[in-house]
């Protein structure tokens, strides 16, 4: 084709037969350089090609496949993590790559093999994908600095405020279950993610279930810091927990995904509980871990009830428009300077009556000497 040499082909694969990953490789092989692919192979119907397959297909098998991609692939564990959290849809554990048992072996011959050579059943390294070698186990004396380290190998370098908040849920999590494992700090952290910035926090909940219906919940929360109470029933404690919820903070919003995931073995094992909830077009969805499935549960409720109220979104777009103002009289600013470099100084404003940002000269010793040079509608 004339003028093939100077096209990037790409190649768009769906995985509806399990074939994305093999037929984006022979693309590859046939001249395409650019693959659309996705992290955890997320998309329509069954899904794109998921970008962490074709990645280490390249790199391990770079004697048939001699393709560079420039991706650090110490970074796919912990970005197939975040994707996780923040979508919603949990990686299966079978996974390849990313899964949870992509490196686990438990059949006897298969330990045999691995003890004597790593190679027999690992086609590559945990750690080339950002698995941390061992799996040190934390326990409740385990103090900041093991935490720290810990959180640093899983791809977490937290400030100091959030190793902080991180650590008291750590040590709470620790009285109340023996072992801490790698999968159980991942949560902690993303489930930390935004609670302090929750307008609605649950200061108590007590929930009555059993075969005999139908199951209340007494709740209390903080909402915008006032302290409410109110009782509830419901066709299960989830169930219960959602209508006390939407008893103190009225609203409309509907859900549309509710999924629970134990995070390790064990009946004192974390549940992660994943809401996706819709509202007036705006959907939200919001991760949370708890050994209470309901605490879990409501705690994600309450942080994503319904979009900010008529006050809070007219003051998140009221900070929104002043950033883009600044960054507008910056630009001004740098033009003003270009256009006319002998100003004496060079000042940019934002009028409310016509919406308008302007940059302007400042000439000789008169403040009030501007020389406007160009204003941008705003």
């Amino acid at each position: 084709m004339p003028g093939a040499d100077e096209i990037v082909f790409a190649t768009h694969c769906h995985n509806d037969l399990g074939m994305a990953t093999a037929n984006a490789l022979a693309a590859v092989e046939g001249g395409a350089r650019q693959i659309e692919c996705t992290i955890n192979g997320l998309g329509e119907r069954a899904g794109n090609t998921a970008l962490e397959e074709v990645v280490m297909a390249m790199r391990v098998r770079g004697d048939i496949l001699p393709y560079a991609t420039g991706i650090d692939t110490r970074k796919i564990m912990n970005i197939s993590r975040r994707v996780a959290a923040i979508s919603g849809f949990s990686v299966q554990p079978n996974k390849a790559i990313v899964g949870k048992n992509a490196f686990a072996h438990e059949s006897g011959i298969h330990q045999d093999g691995m003890l004597k050579n790593a190679e027999t059943f690992e086609i590559m390294r945990p750690e080339d994908v950002g698995l941390a070698a061992t799996n040190i186990v934390m326990g409740k004396h385990s103090g900041r600095a093991a935490l720290r380290s810990k959180l640093h190998d899983l791809g977490f370098d937290l400030a100091e405020n959030q190793l902080g908040d991180v650590f008291v849920r750590f040590k709470e999590l620790a009285d109340r279950k023996k072992e801490v494992y790698d999968e159980d700090l991942i949560a902690l952290v993303h489930a930390g993610i935004d609670d302090e910035s929750d307008r609605l926090q649950i200061k108590h909940l007590q929930v009555i279930c059993g075969t005999h219906g139908p199951q209340k919940a007494t709740l209390t929360m903080l909402i915008d810091g006032a302290e409410t109470s109110t009782e509830a029933t419901g066709d299960g404690p989830v169930d219960a927990t959602f209508n006390a919820v939407k008893a103190l903070f009225p609203h409309e919003a509907r859900l549309q995904l509710y999924q629970v995931a134990a995070v390790t073995e064990g009946t004192d094992a974390q549940a992660t509980v994943s809401v996706r909830m819709e509202e007036e077009g705006r959907i939200v969805t919001g991760q949370s871990a708890d050994t209470d499935t309901v605490v879990a549960s409501a705690t994600r409720l309450r942080a994503r009830a319904q979009p900010p109220s008529g006050a809070a979104r007219k003051d998140r777009h009221g900070r929104a428009r002043g950033q883009l103002q600044g960054r507008v009289l910056t630009a001004l600013r740098a033009e003003m300077r270009r256009e006319r470099p002998r100003c004496d100084g060079i000042g940019a404003f934002f009028s409310s009556t016509t919406a308008r940002c302007s940059a302007v000269c400042m000439l000789g010793e008169s403040p009030f000497h501007y020389d406007v040079l160009w204003s941008k509608g705003f």
